[in-house]
């Protein structure tokens, strides 16, 4: 196959949860030629099984001379960005996350806009909305509620202004609770399950917790979808089922699923600052314009993360 006729993907952030799930769906596309970029300490756990499929390129996005050599080689048509730093608790450097949200997404821009592309997706976060009391839209004024949130924040407003101001299509879709194979150990879902599956429950916040969970699946289809087409340089997309639901509503399927019997006790696990009784995307634009909506409910999409995670039980240990 030439290598003209191939549509060539650069994924960063491939060793992470979502980036990682995303890789998996890549190859098995037709007439790909992949790549990513990851640093050389990176847990390559969820894609050592593929990592023969694609061309590795060793990096931290902070060495731009190096990193514009890298995409000059490359020549990518679609770029997936998602390398970051600190969405979880333990990482709570700020000047990390400096380094690699904000210089190192800047960096990567300004290496791929000197090549052409077909379409740039940056990952952005609902935690720069911060607290609502309604659903989030991306017209809210942006709130961010920790380190991590301000850079993201940050970054999706440099996204949308070099699109804008360059005409380049660049687009930030905003992630909601992405949940599903190869999430990160630590989370809920897979602790939940895996307690469950032995019969038992992990320590718990308050059940009026809530978040708008999304399948991994229905967030992989937006970005399949987002990459075959340049409408919409500059636009910030929520990604979320628009369905706010509560940590008890998870608990309650999650326990029915795996037919755990275990007594729940609510508050065994302090709350965190970034609990709130109202978290749920407003995904009316997402929908309109990529005629979108999510094929899973809670339901099924625990059901599929059960099945899942029973099989690759190995991976977690």
């Amino acid at each position: 196959m030439n290598k003209k006729l191939k549509t060539i993907y650069l994924v960063t952030g491939a060793s992470g949860f979502v980036g990682a799930a995303l890789l998996h769906r890549l190859v098995k596309k037709p007439n790909v030629d992949l790549h990513i970029i990851i640093r050389k300490q990176s847990k390559l756990w969820r894609i050592k099984d593929i990592l023969k499929q694609v061309k590795v390129h060793y990096d931290n996005l902070g060495n731009l001379p190096k990193l514009k050599q890298i995409i000059k080689k490359i020549k990518p048509d679609v770029i997936y960005h998602l390398a970051a730093y600190g969405a979880y608790a333990n990482q709570d450097d700020i000047f990390q996350a400096i380094k690699t949200n904000i210089v190192g997404t800047m960096n990567l821009l300004e290496a791929c806009r000197q090549n052409k592309f077909k379409m740039f997706v940056n990952t952005g976060s609902s935690s720069e909305y911060g607290f609502k009391k309604k659903p989030m839209k991306e017209t809210d004024v942006l709130e961010p509620n920790s380190n991590y949130a301000v850079t993201k924040a940050s970054v999706s407003c440099y996204c949308r202004y070099l699109a804008k101001q360059k005409k380049l299509p660049i687009v930030t879709l905003r992630l909601f609770s992405v949940y599903g194979p190869y999430e990160e150990p630590t989370r809920l879902v897979p602790t939940l399950i895996y307690k469950c599956l032995e019969g038992k429950l992990p320590p718990l916040v308050s059940p009026k917790t809530a978040r708008d969970f999304i399948y991994i699946e229905d967030v992989l289809d937006i970005y399949d979808r987002i990459a075959k087409t340049q409408k919409f340089a500059g636009e910030i997309l929520n990604v979320g089922t628009g369905k706010q639901v509560t940590i008890k509503n998870v608990v309650k399927e999650a326990t029915k699923i795996t037919r755990c019997q275990a007594k729940i006790k609510w508050g065994s696990m302090p709350g965190r600052k970034w609990d709130s009784n109202v978290w749920v995307a407003d995904n009316s634009k997402i929908k309109k314009l990529l005629n979108w909506k999510p094929r899973y409910t809670l339901k099924q999409g625990l059901k599929e993360s059960v099945e899942w995670f029973r099989e690759h039980q190995n991976l977690y240990k």
